[in-house]
Formats: C-alpha cells, sequence, structure tokens
C-alpha cells in the first residue's frame, strides 16, 4: 500500500459534519489539494486573536511525522512562526476549479478542492532535516528547480523558520459538476445557467535584467508554464 492508498481518518476535529457527501476518504484526495496549491494559509492566535496568514509551504508524504510531513516557511521574525508550536495549529489550502452559476442567487456555488490540516507543529532544527524542508518548498512551486541553486548561506538559514506539521489530523472537502436549481427555476427556462471553468494560467518566463545573454530559459521553468493547469 503506497502513501497515497491509505485512508483519512478524521479526528473529531475534521470530521466533516456539513455536506458530508463532498468529504474525501483517501489519502490521496488529501495529496491533490496540496501539490495543486501554490500557497496555503496558518490559523494561529497571536496575542489573543486570530491571525491567518499566507505562506508557502513544501509536501512531503514519506515525512517523519504521522501520515508525512507539511512544512511551513515564515520568518525568523514573524510571530505567527513563534507562536504555533506552543499550540495548535489549523492550515488550510484552496484550489478553485470552476464558477457555478445557477438560475437563483441561494444556489450559486464554486467547484473547489479544500484540505484543512490541524495539530501542533514543531520547529524544524535538525540540519539536514531544514534543507530537504526547503528544497520541498522550491519544488512546491516550481518542480525541479531545487538542484540548480545554490546552498543555502548561514546568513539565509539564520533568516529563517521551517515548521513541519503532521498531516494526520486532516480533512478534505470538493465540489464538481454543473448547478444544482429547483425544478421550478428550470421550467421557466429564461436564465442562463453552467459553470465558468477555472484555472491557472502562467505567462511566458521573463528573464531578469542583469541576466547572462547567453542564459536560455531552462526547461523546469518552462515546463511550470505548460502545466500551469493544475488538477
Amino acid at each position: 500500500m503506497t502513501v497515497d492508498d491509505v485512508p483519512l481518518s478524521p479526528t473529531a476535529r475534521t470530521v466533516v459534519m456539513r455536506g458530508r457527501h463532498r468529504a474525501g476518504l483517501e489519502r490521496a484526495a488529501l495529496l491533490d489539494v496540496l501539490r495543486s496549491a501554490r500557497i496555503c494559509h496558518i490559523g494561529v492566535i497571536v496575542d489573543e486573536v486570530p491571525r491567518v496568514v499566507p505562506t508557502v509551504f513544501g509536501v512531503d508524504p514519506a515525512g517523519p511525522d504521522r501520515e508525512g510531513t507539511l512544512y511551513l516557511h515564515g520568518s525568523v521574525a514573524s510571530r505567527s512562526m513563534i507562536d504555533a508550536p506552543d499550540q495548535d495549529i489549523c492550515v488550510t489550502a484552496t484550489v478553485v476549479d470552476g464558477l457555478v452559476l445557477a438560475r437563483s442567487a441561494f444556489h450559486h456555488s464554486m467547484n473547489y478542492r479544500s484540505a484543512v490540516v490541524v495539530g501542533r507543529p514543531r520547529r524544524v532544527e535538525d540540519a539536514d532535516e531544514r534543507i530537504r524542508a526547503l528544497d520541498a518548498i522550491v519544488e512546491q512551486v516550481v518542480p525541479g528547480r531545487s538542484i540548480h541553486l545554490r546552498s543555502h548561506t548561514r546568513k539565509e538559514l539564520a533568516a529563517t523558520a521551517v515548521l513541519a506539521l503532521s498531516m494526520y489530523e486532516a480533512s478534505v472537502k470538493s465540489r464538481s459538476g454543473g448547478p444544482v436549481d429547483d425544478d421550478l427555476d428550470i421550467e421557466r427556462g429564461d436564465v442562463w445557467a453552467g459553470v465558468v471553468p477555472v484555472w491557472e494560467a502562467l505567462g511566458d518566463a521573463e528573464p531578469a535584467a542583469d541576466l547572462a545573454g547567453d542564459i536560455a530559459v531552462p526547461e523546469h521553468v518552462d515546463g511550470v508554464r505548460r502545466n500551469a493547469t493544475r488538477g
């Protein structure tokens, strides 16, 4: 059995209560959302006030934490990163796949894939794991990029915070398909209904102003543009 085949085992904190028919049951659904998203949002209490901040992340399904590891990136000066290991946090990632336009405002919706991961993170202190985590974060944004980069400097590592969160406590929800309208609204036949697909589009890579003229756009950079339609 691969990591993708392991079923989700929601805890009391991650059981989907509303719209249970939209809940994902396999860990592959969780990994699909996390692999498709560019950023996530971290919910943490700072000075007794909820704070939700976006950040980049990396995924290691075979990581050292239970059911794999979600790595979160930030600054060592960030209060969210400082306070998070002392409490349970919530991390969310969402991919929008379509605008669902119904015949009434009430039945408008979106096609989406979303994931919620809950737990108490740990600071990544081990030097080797920090490097693996930072590589995973780069790979999340541009697959194949990390092997082309120089090594991190001590100054850069000292300024960067990495948190690791177990992917055990997680839930997934998704919606697909067209609008679900009331029969009377359908019978009226005077309002257009349907779905407007949503996908990610990236433009052609633009070289830095100080880039040497003989360095062509590498395959891994051009590939991220060609594969920009995720899911």
